[in-house]
């Protein structure tokens, strides 16, 4: 089938303004810039979450791809889009801006649902991609018709011309769903592509029950070979999404319960390798692998609007800004009316910065409300006409421009480069700044053929970035200084491609990739020796053969924001237990006293079996007045849990306690056979209590415990922001709880779950502090 694409050249007038970047390095401008909030967009344009709010009600488990005729594409699970709607298949949904989105349609909506699934199989969580000249999705099965037991997830996958089909499945599963040891079948979910510059394809699946593997897939891309990998701990982890940067692959991966209504914890979490089977680490160095297990926290909910944030994917604007689209649920508004017991699920997008080496949405401002600058789109630039008299846009140099059959530019139509002169030269832009990204879907329909984008020229400071069919390599190069990277064997340049050249900071970087998603055919690097010039045109070169361009644009380099967000400090001492006599006067117990003994500077508390949660409310606590205004909360707590061994839910650490259905609590605990820092919540609502919570870590046997309090002026609410820390120096901000405004809470200690094996909780100290 024959598939029409929308040019877009973009005109650096318009795209620029009348204004250069300057000179320097880009964490000096970082350093100096405005907060996230404040900073505005390159585009002019600005967005509001839930970006799906214009037709859905809920949009979860969000896949993102920019389809080759100049549309973004967004795709969900198999919920019902809005209250009272019936549960079917996939959706499909698109924007030319990535902010305003309208709905196209549904998934296997023709008659060409997989004949291998059962009719009352669920279709969750599509990861979209381009490979080969077609679209590619991959998609989880709720249960197969090979056997007769419910629920044996495995992952599906299906091809189709267009970003909205028709779908054509493969005919069977990637992989065979994995029966568990202990009955039913481990999580084979939540599928995401990566493709490696050695032509390698893996597909990273799986979640809590089982954790997240990955395995090679044959050359079809539809089938798994070889035995997976596991690359994270079981109990912790699902949706995964995997991106190539400076030589480190991220697997970020959501935790926590995605659907807990008004409770929900979900928030996402990275680790980085230099291999794509890992081994995963976070920022400390701490595996994702491990019993107490790692990650560097990506999003998480931040008081506002916005909790249970997760299950993401990542995509990068044409100014090289990249963003994370994931799902979120209001907690004021967290169920569908119609069926009972879904969740409302909107899609959120926020931009995605780089910190240190490591990916954070709103530079740890967490997920936003009210309007946001948006990103730079190639559709929102329209076409050019490339005047040369006018002074900018793309102007004609030497042989021709073809613009399609109807010459207008307009939808349907493929720039196509045609060699014509001796220096092969085609077009150029009007000035462009020193920092400048060129980004165009390119194929070469001619085995001899080769397009460049040259940067900084003419003169001694020009760097060229040619993709050459005939050698099959992307090279950078200035003069004699020549970086090259051979294409991997399967890349096809007679499909389209994805290349993308920035100049930033004195380093030119090119890479190839098929989807644009953060995989990579091809990568080069070079750092030229003669400084690109302020401003100079970007020209556009094809040799050999026919060069076809779509989706081009040419903008400043974004910004990128390199300083996070300031964390808050504990302040002054303004209460300290030490616990080396009697205890103060100021403590009471709720469902107890407990058999604690205090001695020595520790108060020693064994586990008993009890717990806070559910109907029985019978763990005893140990509770005081909770001071005036802002303060911090901290405490001291050793808990032996081992590793690994099942001993369900020990814990010891820090309550806020307004009710026994209305509380929060901050500890380690062993869920299953990880040991993470939990931090959960309890409150009654829709007729039924609820309890979830948000999951971090790593731990050790001795945690130190933080939870800082703060008042939102606008509706009184009671804000907890979770810290931990391993040392009692570095410390792990986490998610953020709330109390109603009207709500009376009391501070202090507690202990819990199983008392099998038997294991004592001991208390160093428990603190109150001014909040700096």
């Amino acid at each position: 089938m024959e598939i029409r694409f929308v040019a877009v050249l973009a005109s650096l007038a318009l795209v620029l303004g009348a204004t250069a970047l300057p000179d320097g390095g880009s964490t000096a401008h970082a350093a100096a810039a405005p907060p996230p909030s404040d900073r505005t967009s390159p585009s002019g344009t600005t967005f509001t979450n839930p970006i799906t709010e214009p037709f859905a009600d809920t949009y979860a488990d969000p896949a993102v791809i920019r389809g080759k005729d100049g549309w973004w594409y967004l795709y969900a699970t198999s919920d019902p889009l809005v209250s009272g709607g019936p549960f079917g298949n996939m959706h499909v949904s698109r924007s030319r801006d990535l902010e305003s989105w309208e709905y196209v349609g549904t998934i296997f909506d023709g008659g060409n649902r997989p004949s291998w699934a059962t009719s009352a199989s669920y279709f969750w969580a599509p990861d979209i991609r381009y490979v080969d000249g077609q679209y590619v999705m991959y998609y989880t099965v709720t249960d197969t018709a090979a056997n007769p037991d419910a629920w044996d997830y495995t992952i599906g996958v299906a091809t189709a011309p267009t970003p909205t089909g028709p779908w054509t499945d493969s005919g069977g599963p990637v992989l065979q769903p994995r029966p568990a040891s202990g009955g039913g079948y481990l999580n084979t979910i939540d599928p995401a592509l990566f493709a490696d510059a050695d032509g390698s394809r893996y597909l990273y699946f799986g979640g809590f029950n089982g954790g997240i593997w990955v395995t090679r897939l044959d050359e079809t891309g539809t089938r798994a070979v070889g035995e997976p990998t596991r690359v994270t701990v079981a109990d912790r982890y699902e949706g995964a999404f995997v991106v190539k940067r400076d030589g480190w692959y991220y697997l970020m991966g959501s935790s926590a319960n995605c659907c807990s209504g008004p409770v929900t914890g979900y928030s996402v979490y990275a680790g980085r390798s230099r291999s794509p089977l890992g081994p995963f680490v976070d920022h400390e160095g701490v595996s994702l692998n491990e019993s107490r297990v790692g990650g560097t926290q990506v999003v998480a909910q931040n008081g506002n609007r916005w909790i249970g944030v997760g299950h993401h994917a990542v995509l990068t604007d044409v100014a090289g800004q990249d963003w994370m689209v994931y799902h979120a649920i209001d907690k004021d508004d967290a169920w569908l009316n119609e069926p009972g017991g879904v969740n409302r699920r909107p899609t959120l997008m926020d931009r995605l910065d780089w910190i240190d080496g490591w990916p954070v949405v709103n530079a740890g401002a967490g997920p936003s409300e009210g309007p946001r600058p948006g990103p730079v789109s190639a559709s929102g630039l329209g076409i050019v006409s490339g005047d040369p008299a006018s002074g900018s846009g793309l102007r004609r140099v030497s042989g021709t421009l073809a613009r399609g059959s109807d010459g207008s530019g307009d939808a349907g139509a493929i720039a196509r480069l045609v060699p014509g002169g001796r220096d092969a030269a085609l077009a150029r832009t009007a000035p462009a700044p020193r920092d400048v990204r060129v980004e165009a879907d390119v194929r070469l329909p001619d085995a001899d053929g080769s397009f460049t984008a040259t940067l900084g020229g003419p003169g001694p400071a020009t760097v060229s970035v040619r993709l050459d069919a005939k050698a099959r390599e992307l090279v950078v190069g200035q003069g004699r200084q020549q970086r090259r990277t051979a294409l991997p064997a399967n890349a096809d340049l007679t499909t389209w491609h994805v290349l993308s050249v920035e100049a930033r900071d004195g380093v030119v970087a090119a890479r190839l990739s098929s989807s644009g998603l953060g995989d990579v055919d091809a990568e080069v690097y070079l750092e030229p020796r003669v400084p690109l010039p302020w401003q100079a045109p970007v020209s556009l070169m094809a040799d050999g053969g026919e060069a076809q361009l779509d989706n081009l644009t040419v903008v400043p380099a974004h910004e990128p924001v390199t300083q996070g967000m300031p964390e808050p400090r504990a302040g002054a001492v303004t209460f300290a237990e030490e616990f080396d006599g009697d205890l103060d006067p100021g403590w009471r117990w709720l469902h107890g006293p407990a058999d604690v003994e205090v001695s020595g500077g520790a108060l020693s508390w064994p586990l008993t079996g009890h717990d806070l949660v559910g109907a029985a409310n019978d763990a005893p606590a140990l509770l005081r007045d909770a001071p005036d205004g802002d303060f911090v909360l901290e405490a001291t707590v050793t808990l032996p849990l081992g590793d690994f061994a099942v001993r369900n839910y020990q814990q010891a650490g820090l309550l806020v306690h307004a009710g026994d259905d209305d509380f929060l609590r901050l500890a380690p605990v062993s869920i299953w056979r990880t040991r993470q820092v939990e931090f959960g919540k309890e409150l009654t609502a829709d007729g039924r209590t609820w309890f979830g919570g948000h999951v971090s870590g790593p731990v050790a046997d001795t945690m130190h415990l933080r939870l800082f309090h703060t008042t939102d002026p606008a509706t009184g609410e009671h804000r907890y922001r979770s810290a931990t820390s391993r040392d009692g120096r570095s410390w792990r901000f986490g998610a953020t709880w709330t109390l109603p405004a009207d709500a009376d809470p009391s501070v202090g200690i507690y202990a819990g779950g199983g008392a099998t094996p038997s294991t004592t909780a001991t208390f160093e100290r428990f603190l109150l502090r001014t909040l700096n």
